[in-house]
């Protein structure tokens, strides 16, 4: 199970600090052994946090990177340089990257591509707008976003993690409820079976949208549901210790 802490353009020196110091002691003698968490600074305070986060199995990811990998790229961050700071994970085609930025699928992929080249496991995000799903439309962009990663990634799709983000519940307070977040995973799910079984079974899908203490529990007792990609309560020591603490069992 993944618990995954995205910051987005939150944090700062003396924050970190002391978030980090919370975090570690909060998570002291809890057993971590069946979920694994994940830290998403801005890129400037991975080496900080490196440094910081080295007496807990808390491991660091990137928000974003380059589907370039060197060269003049003013201003950008390659999948090298997030492993060389301490990085397993990153975070790929985040529904505000997708919307802010007009990332396409195609160039999702290709980040997704030089992230496993470089060694580091993608978080590839996919969502709907709401819409779209007042449109009925849901499910058809679902199925064309797996649709470019099933056809770009070939072999390597078993090397992503896939998050299902409704768009329409990023930082808008409203959540997917349990059981259609289930939903959609199942469907994620499927498509993926149709590819391979074995990928569907191995492949982590995880859930992100104004997830927060109060429905963690709930969302992880979902038989799909792989583990959670926190926004704004990760931000929050105690919060983010709730949820990573959550127990699954039913």
């Amino acid at each position: 199970m993944l618990i995954i802490a995205n910051w987005k353009l939150n944090g700062n020196w003396s924050f970190n600090e002391e978030y980090a110091s919370a975090l570690s002691n909060g998570l002291r003698g809890v057993d971590l052994t069946s979920r694994q968490i994940i830290i998403c600074p801005p890129s400037i305070y991975l080496q900080q946090m490196n440094g910081l986060l080295v007496d807990q199995e808390i491991y660091l990811g990137g928000q974003d990177l380059s589907d370039e990998t060197a060269g003049a790229f003013t201003g950008e961050i390659s999948g090298v340089m997030l492993k060389e700071f301490g990085c397993r994970y990153v975070l790929v085609g985040h529904s505000e990257r997708r919307l802010k930025y007009q990332e396409s699928n195609e160039l999702i992929v290709k980040k997704a591509l030089n992230a496993i080249a470089a060694g580091l496991k993608p978080v590839v995000c996919i969502g709907e707008t709401q819409e779209q799903r007042q449109s009925l439309q849901a499910e058809k962009v679902l199925s064309e976003q797996m649709t470019a990663l099933i056809d770009g990634l070939g072999q390597q799709i078993e090397q992503i993690v896939l998050a299902y983000e409704p768009i329409w519940a990023i930082g808008t307070g409203q959540t997917a409820s349990a059981l259609q977040a289930q939903e959609v995973h199942a469907l994620l799910r499927g498509m993926l079976e149709k590819v391979s079984p074995l990928v569907a079974q191995n492949m982590q899908i995880i859930y992100g949208g104004s997830v927060k203490a109060e429905n963690a529990e709930e969302l992880l007792r979902m038989s799909d549901i792989d583990g959670l990609l926190v926004g704004g309560a990760s931000l929050v020591v105690a919060e983010f210790l709730s949820i990573c603490t959550a127990n699954r069992a039913t």
